[in-house]
């Protein structure tokens, strides 16, 4: 099992910064990937930046030059630096992992962005 904890959300204006935090803990040395999902009210859960176990990254292209997903191996911890925020990335942000081979998902409870305008 895999427990993962996030923190770091919050109010910010638009341009602002935030620093979200994933703590996990259990059995992080089965983890494949681990990174940052969002939902929006209304829409539907959208993967915002993974690392993967080697260290290679993908980001959706909303977020691109924008974010930047970082991991301390020492720590068991994944960050989402988030700079020039916009409106659009108001949204409940879900730290998620996998597991090798078998693929079985883990989430956190999740952590509010709200950015105004």
């Amino acid at each position: 099992q895999v427990q993962l904890v996030e923190s770091g959300g919050g109010l910010v204006q638009a341009g602002g910064s935030l620093r979200l935090s994933c703590a996990a803990s259990g059995s992080t040395s089965v983890i494949r990937r681990i990174g940052w999902y969002r939902q929006a009210p209304g829409k539907q859960r959208e993967a915002v930046a993974i690392i993967w176990r080697g260290g290679s990254t993908t980001y959706v292209d909303a977020v691109k030059g924008r974010f930047t997903i970082s991991r301390d191996n020492a720590k068991n911890t994944v960050y989402l630096q988030m700079n020039s925020l916009k409106p659009e990335d108001t949204a409940v942000y879900y730290c998620y992992a996998d597991r090798l081979i078998t693929g079985v998902e883990y989430w956190g409870q999740g952590t509010q962005v709200t950015v105004s305008s």
